[in-house]
């Protein structure tokens, strides 16, 4: 499926479309209010997400009389169904989007706009952290939505393989990281330094963007156009796919990993030394680590910093909540809104996911005053910077990443990828990109 920019007409004819079905139910006065959610799948499978958040809609409905229907989308399926909820206009009321699609979906039309009055229903501007805030849309824009998680990305480590390996401190540098990896790697005694997640298209994409900005990498020039088939993108995808292909220290076995709770696992049980990942204690100590053996700290950059890189170990990741526009309640939905931001949600949810609380007044829970917190609070406020802020964003993400998901397949089959490979697929990316513009 094509996906990215939506046409120009359909944009206005599904703005035009005010009688098309959405997910609430009947608002009649006699008839309760029912609002249907879609749950972006924040914990270790879909079943764990319902027991976390079945409780608080049952607690929401308790203290409302709305009801909120659940059901929990894996990341694999949610941008498509989304993007097929904005043309058909059939879809939930509220609902999970990741942060980095937000101008994407922002240009289709299909959302309420949080201009100042939405916001100050669901709690006012203010107390939402700056960065969170900064990826809900296009600059100059209302939000397409509110940032319900904080995430940023950390590398994660078993301390027990370090010191087994005789390594005193997490790497500083991405060479230490690579080094550290092949002392860590016992293919033998099916030990790698590594998990990756390379079978998850998303996943692939984020990686590229963080190296691509420590490589100096500008996906689109200021007028929107793409470039992803530049010099630095294609030493930043070269430079991850190469984890597994040269340096030898990822399991080929992950070129199929979709599932980020596998990657968890491996570093649970020892299979695996590290893994870069968005905040998730939370998910670690749900599937029983010991968390006495887990560390983490920032993803490490270049020793030397390339020409124009910049000083990136994340980008400003997340979850937003949003509203579909033509929803029947959307008072109602609103209100569900503003009790998933409200300070004791955001301290429950996110203490529970290992995430980050989006709003300042949760932070004084001392779950949030840990070293490990700390760590992913300093990425996002000194080391982050925002995915790309363009409608092409979601395309540029589905493109890249699942370019990068068949070069690591290709490397699991002992087949090579090189540079001329990558760009050719970067250049194909480009074009259609371009053409969908």
């Amino acid at each position: 499926m094509r996906i990215g920019k939506i046409a120009p007409a359909l944009v206005l004819a599904l703005a035009a479309a005010t009688t098309a079905a959405c997910g609430g139910g009947d608002t009649s006065s006699s008839a309760p209010k029912e609002l249907v959610y879609w749950a972006s799948n924040q914990g270790t499978s879909l079943d764990n997400d319902k027991a976390v958040l079945q409780p608080e809609l049952d607690k929401f409905e308790k203290a409302s009389g709305i009801k909120v229907k659940l059901e929990v989308v894996p990341w694999t399926d949610l941008l498509n169904r989304i993007l097929a909820a904005t043309t058909s206009g059939k879809g939930p009321d509220v609902l999970n989007i990741g942060n980095t699609w937000s101008a994407s979906l922002q240009a289709t039309g299909a959302f309420l706009p949080f201009d100042d009055a939405a916001l100050e229903k669901v709690g006012g501007k203010s107390r939402f952290l700056g960065p969170s805030l900064a990826a809900t849309g296009a600059s100059g824009q209302p939000p397409v939505g509110v940032p319900l998680y904080g995430q940023a990305y950390g590398l994660y480590y078993n301390k027990k393989l370090f010191a087994e390996a005789g390594i005193t401190k997490p790497p500083a540098t991405w060479e230490e990281l690579v080094e550290d990896g092949k002392k860590l790697t016992k293919p033998d005694k099916g030990q790698w330094g590594l998990s990756l997640q390379a079978g998850q298209v998303t996943e692939n994409s984020h990686h590229a963007a963080i190296l691509g900005a420590q490589q100096g990498a500008q996906f689109f020039t200021p007028e929107g156009k793409p470039q992803l088939a530049s010099d630095p993108s294609v030493a930043a995808v070269q430079q991850f796919v190469d984890l597994m292909q040269k340096d030898k220290i990822v399991n080929p076995a992950n070129a199929e990993y979709a599932d980020t709770a596998k990657s968890l696992k491996d570093l649970s049980d020892g299979k695996a030394a590290m893994f870069m990942n968005q905040a998730s204690a939370g998910s670690f100590k749900n599937i029983g680590m010991d968390m006495a053996n887990l560390g983490v700290a920032p993803i490490p950059q270049p020793a030397t910093t390339p020409p124009n890189g910049r000083k990136v170990s994340s980008f400003v990741a997340g979850i937003n909540m949003s509203v579909f526009k033509n929803t029947k309640n959307p008072d109602a939905a609103l209100d569900f809104v503003k009790f998933m931001v409200s300070a004791p949600e955001q301290a429950l949810l996110n203490k529970t996911y290992g995430s980050l609380p989006t709003v300042q007044d949760a932070y004084s829970d001392a779950a949030f005053q840990t070293e490990d917190v700390k760590v992913f609070q300093n990425v996002l406020a000194n080391s982050a910077e925002p995915m790309p802020q363009v409608p092409q964003e979601s395309q540029f993400e589905t493109l890249i990443g699942t370019a990068m998901k068949a070069m690591f397949a290709d490397v699991a089959a002992g087949k090579p990828v090189d540079g001329a490979k990558i760009r050719d697929q970067l250049n194909q990316a480009d074009q259609q990109i371009a053409a969908g513009s």
